[in-house]
């Protein structure tokens, strides 16, 4: 295992996700980590990760110093290599020339970090502040026209600086830095499997809940599914899985899941039909953190009343995952800035009184779904693109209506149905249309209109960490509007999201 100390920096997803691709396991944790509960951990080896902050700011973040006597590889990334040098007898300052953006790498000394690196390639730059001053025993390795110390080293002592972001794409040998770091410096091992984990998660949720009963609000999507599975293989029937239909689903979802889950998914399910409560909550509600609230809100009222007609619950599973946790609070301690709330995030009401078991919280979206193959789910379950918990409420925009459900539930259905008709559903991260609180005139069949206006978002992405929109065919595109605008009672108008995550985000709400 690698250990990962965050120092707030948006990238820090990103070293994971990296670090995972070669086969290692490695988990985040704030700089509060007590430094003997790393030497329990026993990493293999430490990254500290980048940041906003200086280090000569007094509230900077700062980690145990002892960490540098543990024996362990460190490597320090932009801010976590300031923080080192700092600490170790060096010094930082500010920087006279700020750097951003792409630079061009120099190696001026080929150690095990820069091993099958180029001596000149390109890096990814992000800093305000550079090292003036290296501890005793460090040397510079590497340099860009704009900074002497690049990238340092320690070898002796097995620790290691970059300035620049090894994680980052636009960094062309990045990946092969941080695999140089991982298994020629901290000898690590590929063994960070699908079956690995799912054989040490069963056991670990067999430790954790024993004989005991376990309660999880099913879905239908791939999270909650894969989590259903997990749990079931761990404790059998003391699984039961309750599925909340909201009214806010797509067309025929509720029907089609229920079908789904009786013939893939044999375990303990019960089905509630709530969606006029949902409706009556949502009524004239406009802003979009007040309907993720009230949704919450309403499902856990909703599923506590389900769940006290089954004696002896102890435990609450949830299908958390690692980006829902990073968006819906600062990441473990670090000043990363919230983004917006997640239905799945935030603990339980107290007077529910019971443990949460979240299985895959240190997962990622493409993770789960390897998971899922290996665990034998159902292809269409594994491949669903992700659905939010507020359903089709948060893709409308203004007050959510009987009326205006209906509609986006059919442009959603000719959507989709082209999407998948012309292959570009596994293609895309999410396809989804929104309702915007707009109309706008028309002409249909000689007659002014005046109706609704309808935006048809499509991304690619890895994570939902960061998304590009995508560059689908002008025809494509042209027969969604069309088929939208002809069959779709209400619609005179669609039109397509170009916009990036960030500085977007992906759901409108």
């Amino acid at each position: 295992m690698v250990l990962i100390i965050d120092f707030g920096s948006q990238f820090n997803q990103l070293i994971a996700r990296r670090i995972r691709e070669c086969g290692v396991y490695c988990i985040i944790e704030p700089p509060t980590l007590a430094i003997e509960r790393m030497r329990e951990m026993n990493p293999l080896g430490i990254v500290l990760s980048g940041g906003p902050s200086s280090i000569y700011e007094a509230n900077s973040p700062r980690i145990d110093p002892r960490i540098f006597d543990l024996g362990i590889p460190i490597l320090g990334i932009c801010y976590g290599m300031q923080y080192m040098i700092d600490t170790l007898g060096g010094k930082v300052q500010k920087a006279r020339k700020r750097e951003y953006g792409f630079a061009g790498l120099s190696i001026e000394h080929q150690d095990e970090i820069f091993q099958q690196v180029p001596k000149q390639s390109q890096v990814w730059m992000s800093h305000g502040d550079s090292i003036a001053r290296l501890p005793e025993g460090f040397i510079a390795t590497a340099v860009t026209d704009n900074t002497p110390f690049a990238a340092v080293a320690d070898s002796k002592r097995r620790l290691f600086g970059l300035q620049f972001h090894p994680e980052v794409a636009h960094t062309a040998k990045g990946k092969q830095i941080l695999h140089n770091f991982l298994f020629a410096v901290c000898a690590c091992k590929r063994n960070w499997t699908m079956q690995a984990f799912a054989r040490d998660i069963i056991a670990e949720i067999q430790q954790k809940v024993g004989d005991r009963k376990v309660i999880l609000g099913l879905s239908g999507g791939v999270d909650s599914s894969v989590t259903a599975l997990l749990i079931h293989k761990a404790i059998g029937a003391n699984l039961t899985c309750i599925f909340v239909d909201n009214g806010l689903l797509r067309k025929n979802e509720a029907r089609k899941l229920k079908k789904t889950f009786k013939e893939h998914l044999k375990i303990n399910i019960r089905f509630v039909d709530a969606g006029k409560l949902f409706l009556k909550a949502l009524d004239k509600v406009v802003d979009p953190e007040k309907k993720r609230k009230l949704i919450g809100k309403v499902f856990m009222e909703v599923f506590e009343a389900e769940a006290r007609k089954i004696r002896g619950v102890e435990f609450l599973a949830q299908g958390t995952l690692y980006p829902d946790v990073i968006e819906s609070r600062s990441a473990f301690g670090g000043p990363t800035s919230v983004i917006k709330s997640h239905h799945n995030v935030g603990g339980l009401p107290k007077r529910m009184k019971l443990k949460l078991v979240e299985p895959l919280q240190y997962l990622f979206k493409d993770e789960v779904r390897r998971l899922g193959a290996r665990l034998g789910l159902d292809p269409e379950l594994i491949w669903r693109q992700p659905f939010p918990g507020p359903g089709l409420a948060i893709r409308i925009l203004g007050t959510v209506t009987e009326k205006r459900l209906n509609i986006l539930r059919e442009v959603d259905a000719v959507l989709i149905e082209e999407i998948k008709a012309a292959g570009y559903y596994r293609k895309l991260w999410q396809s989804f249309a929104v309702l915007l609180p707009l109309k706008s005139v028309g002409i249909m069949g000689d007659s002014r209109t005046y109706e609704d206006i309808v935006a048809i978002r499509a991304v690619t992405s890895k994570d939902a960490m960061t998304a590009d929109w995508a560059k689908l065919p002008h025809r494509l595109l042209g027969r969604i509007s069309n088929r939208i605008i002809n069959e779709v009672r209400g619609v005179n108008r669609v039109v397509y999201d170009i916009s990036s995550k960030p500085p977007s985000t992906i759901e409108w709400e």
